[in-house]
């Protein structure tokens, strides 16, 4: 028998997680868009940290895998091919929050143009963010095997 509590806690799980956990997290960014125009999304410093965490993480975690099961120092793991691991190092460019961690020290002189520096860096870490999560997503939809290959693989 499941408990009220219980119940109303799994029926909110999935509100929780995909709405109020990433609410939250944009809301403690401090992001401000009011002031930005939507063209500086794509130059700068945005551009250049939409690209270190897109590009950047992805063939950092891909080359020192590769690396590491060339060299024998970790076996490959069972059933899963580079496409596979490609698709995961994508998720590595999710790095909301050490990110933003950085970018806050970075520029925490406080004069005018270190502010318009942060803002920039918080869009940049978001959209990038949202763009490797959202390449991976689909990478490892596609790579990965269907239900019913993989229960055949089992038996």
């Amino acid at each position: 028998m499941i408990s009220p509590l219980q119940e109303l806690e799994d029926s909110l799980h999935p509100i929780v997680n995909n709405l109020i956990v990433p609410l939250f997290a944009f809301a403690n960014a401090g992001i401000y868009l009011l002031d930005m125009a939507p063209g500086s999304v794509v130059e700068g410093i945005s551009l250049a940290i939409i690209c270190g965490l897109v590009f950047g993480k992805f063939l950092g975690i891909l080359g020192f895998s590769w690396i590491t099961v060339r060299l024998g120092l970790a076996p490959m793991p069972s059933r899963c091919d580079w496409k596979m691991m490609a698709s995961i190092a994508m998720l590595g460019g999710i790095g909301f929050t050490v990110s933003l961690f950085i970018a806050n020290l970075s520029f925490s002189a406080g004069t005018p143009h270190d502010v318009y520096l942060l803002n920039h860096s918080k869009v940049g870490i978001v959209v990038g963010s949202i763009f490797a999560g959202l390449l991976g997503f689909v990478s490892l939809h596609h790579f990965l095997p269907s239900e019913s290959v993989a229960e055949s693989d089992d038996e």
